[in-house]
């Protein structure tokens, strides 16, 4: 793949890993330092005062926090795998067979890991 295409992808993981943070910190919060994770929220509510409806919408609203945190989090673990074979010169080669990944797969899924051939 030539410089060129790299920077492209390359610039292109970026702007979609920052889209990804920024969907992830409207559905939850980073916990932690460095290796920090991400835990889901629902948003402000005094239990005190609510009544068992708002409890229970609160706690569905932060079940599908959850359910949507876990496949941000996934893509974003993806997209920074993807960053990474880029500074280790391994991007867009097929980790199955090692052969260049199609470009078309490529800009379909800029993440991807493997060519047509040996999609899961």
């Amino acid at each position: 793949m030539i410089k060129k295409d790299i920077q492209y992808f390359k610039e292109r993981l970026e702007k979609e890993k920052k889209i990804l943070e920024d969907e992830l910190k409207t559905v939850g919060q980073k916990k932690g330092g460095k290796t920090a994770t991400w835990e889901a929220t629902s948003g402000g509510m005094e239990v005190d005062t609510a009544d068992e409806n708002e409890v229970a919408d609160k706690l569905e609203e932060l079940e599908e926090n959850g359910l949507i945190l876990e496949q941000l989090e996934k893509q974003l673990t993806e997209v920074r795998a993807a960053l990474e074979r880029i500074a280790n010169d391994t991007y867009g080669k097929c980790e199955i067979s090692g052969e260049p990944i199609e470009r078309e797969r490529l800009e379909a899924i800029p993440s991807a890991t493997t060519c047509i051939k040996h999609m899961k």
